[in-house]
């Protein structure tokens, strides 16, 4: 189809068929967070705007290594993927290094949030590890979060400065999610099949493996085998605990 512009008497005839196609929006097209919307906005504080350039380097930082891999992204990637430069990069973190620490420190406190589990006096011990599984298997429900934590234990076992980063922070993981079963034990005064930060650390690692198996497409892992193979370490756990109990 031709067409010429009218009101203007040196308009050119168009021929829509030579016109460049409109660009169709693509499912990997990145929205702007609405908190960092630009219309309407009020003029942040010194303080707050550097905040802001830490979110957006963080936010661009975890994309990156989730689709990219940690080792295989650079400071330039990070800058460009922010929108901004590698001096603002450098204005707020002083390696790469730095700035995965600080991700996984913002992660790892909405993870303790999470895990905050309100005491519940008369419930059983099985429901006690059946409600601290689902709180720490949710935590890696985002598969991009998840792979970041991935990727912090690979650099972890390579570098003993990150390592203790991560250490400290399994730690803290470790004695929300046992709390409640000392409390148990405290409160039934039963003597435990093994010591409740054990239990904890092996209820922590099964999870963690389950899930990478299942994102890996090994063993034909399912969201379903997960759940199976957590139930039976759950009972056996707490058939553990009741014959000791009846042993005593």
């Amino acid at each position: 189809m031709r067409r010429t512009t009218r009101g203007n008497p040196n308009a050119r005839t168009v021929d829509d068929n030579n016109m460049p196609p409109k660009r169709v929006r693509s499912p990997l097209d990145v929205e702007v967070p609405t908190k960092f919307a630009r219309a309407k906005r009020k003029r942040l504080s010194r303080k707050d705007s550097r905040e802001q350039t830490k979110c957006r380097l963080v936010e661009a930082t975890q994309e990156l290594v989730a689709r990219m891999g940690f080792a295989a992204i650079s400071v330039e990637d990070i800058a460009v993927g922010a929108g901004y430069s590698r001096g603002a990069f450098y204005s707020n973190f002083c390696s790469k290094n730095d700035l995965f620490r600080d991700l996984l420190r913002r992660l790892h406190k909405a993870h303790l949030t999470q895990l905050q589990l309100p005491p519940v006096d008369s419930e059983s011990l099985e429901h006690i590890l059946k409600r601290g599984s689902r709180g720490y298997s949710e935590l890696f429900r985002d598969t991009t979060s998840f792979i970041c934590w991935t990727e912090a234990r690979m650099l972890a076992a390579r570098d003993p400065r990150f390592r203790a980063s991560m250490s400290a922070m399994a730690r803290e993981r470790r004695e929300r999610l046992a709390e409640p079963l000392k409390a148990f034990y405290r409160r039934s005064d039963a003597r435990a099949p093994l010591n409740p930060d054990v239990m904890v650390v092996g209820l922590m690692s099964l999870i963690e493996g389950l899930k990478l198996a299942e994102l890996a497409g090994q063993l034909d892992m399912t969201p379903d085998t997960s759940e199976s193979v957590l139930t039976f370490f759950l009972e056996s756990i707490a058939v553990a605990a009741a014959t000791c109990t009846d042993q005593r």
